[in-house]
């Protein structure tokens, strides 16, 4: 038996089994008193392994997402045996456990206190406790930062690595628990003492699935990526998380690594796979896809450099304003009818001065909305490079309404 309890296959096996039993209605104890011993000594690598395997043959995520609370439970045991990587202040996973520790703090020094008192408050108590509690939800709110620096820096570079579906199963996770702190605020906000035991419910159960993705993190996400990301790749990290922010706690200090590899702001890659392509600070493309992304935006552009010439034009399909090849290196006061040139001139002259960075119109056009703005493009120091015509067509964004959620 220990073989097969040993064999991945057989743990997958076992794991469609607790989904279809919680399918079943069983309680989650009942199945995690079935599964402990299968389980025992599982790793976070066979963790993320059965999450990849069993999306690969065909399981949704919405399945494995719905059982990534479960199994967390069940393998708790096992994981908290684990090692946890070793960081210095300054890192990504070093700051990332950080803003963990001031959430649990958060969770069991404010928010869970609260809660008991709510529970065991009079009618007259009630609804200062409730604005207290608010208060202390706004600041769990914050772990949105946690969450997006985890899901648009780290996640992308473990799907470089292969890694692909526990980011969805998390990211999925990390979605519900957002709305879940949505949905206790609106409860708070509008506090009612009939709405008393549903506020104290919401509340419990969201703090918690807070505090297991703690867990989930530490010891499944951040030691599988750890073994997996270079230092190159944990740089890039550290160095845009300033961009999206961080979650009641600063990063420690300023970090490192030994080797930093990075001339650009994107990681190595091989020359030979570079020749051809335009390098961005934010990533690379070859002039194909420049120009299919310039003419597949739902906006026509043209360009005029520092000197007043026209130097581009996007050529979507049905572009507003009509624009043949013959304007390219001709004076942007050239292009333009006497009775208008002087306010092109107007426009180019403000922006050259600096007295304006934008300028725009809007003009019915034969049933259209047109949409049109002029924006002066500097560079990293300031000075005039040239001028960004954008034109629009917005008749349909002005009649939107409401909301749309779902693809038709």
């Amino acid at each position: 038996m220990s073989e097969l309890i040993d064999n991945r296959k057989y743990r997958i096996k076992l794991l469609r089994e607790l989904i279809m039993e919680l399918h079943q209605g069983k309680s989650v104890e009942e199945v995690k008193k079935k599964f402990r011993e299968a389980v025992r000594g599982v790793s976070h690598e066979e963790v993320a392994a059965m999450e990849q395997e069993l999306i690969q043959e065909g399981l949704p995520v919405e399945e494995i997402q719905r059982m990534c609370d479960v199994h967390a439970s069940i393998f708790k045991e096992s994981l908290e045996e684990a090692q946890e990587p070793d960081t210095i202040p300054g890192h990504p996973i070093h700051t990332f456990k950080l803003e963990n520790k001031a959430l649990e703090k958060l969770i069991t020094e404010e928010i869970k206190p609260l809660l008991d008192a709510l529970r065991n408050a009079t009618p007259e108590e009630e609804k200062g406790i409730s604005l207290e509690l608010l208060e202390k939800i706004n600041l769990l709110m914050d772990v949105d930062k946690h969450y997006s620096r985890k899901e648009n820096l780290l996640f992308p570079y473990l799907e470089k690595n292969g890694i692909t579906a526990p980011p969805k199963v998390m990211w999925g996770v990390d979605d519900e628990i957002r709305d879940e702190l949505k949905q206790v605020k609106a409860l708070l906000r509008e506090y009612s003492a009939k709405n008393k035991e549903n506020i104290l419910a919401k509340s419990e159960n969201t703090i918690k699935r807070v505090q297991e993705m703690i867990f989930k993190e530490e010891k499944i996400l951040f030691p599988m990526a750890s073994e997996r990301l270079t230092e190159d790749e944990w740089y890039e990290i550290y160095r845009q998380s300033d961009e999206i922010g961080y979650c009641l706690a600063e990063p420690a200090g300023e970090w490192k690594p030994d080797r930093v590899a990075l001339e650009r702001g994107t990681d190595v890659i091989d020359s030979e796979k570079e020749k051809g392509l335009v390098k961005f600070e934010t990533g690379m493309l070859s002039p194909k896809e420049i120009e299919l992304i310039l003419n597949h935006m739902p906006v026509d552009i043209t360009f005029v450099d520092k000197n007043d010439l026209v130097k581009y034009f996007s050529a979507g399909k049905e572009r507003i304003f009509t624009r043949t090849k013959t304007v390219i290196g001709r004076k942007v006061q050239n292009c333009h009818p006497p009775a208008s040139v002087h306010v092109v001139e107007k426009i180019v002259q403000d922006f050259k001065d600096g007295k304006k960075d934008v300028e725009e119109f809007w003009i019915n056009m034969g049933g259209k909305m047109v949409y049109i703005r002029y924006f002066a493009v500097r560079d990293d120091k300031g000075e005039y490079m040239g001028t960004l015509e954008v034109t629009q067509e917005i008749s349909r964004i002005r009649s939107i309404e409401g909301e749309k959620r779902l693809i038709e």
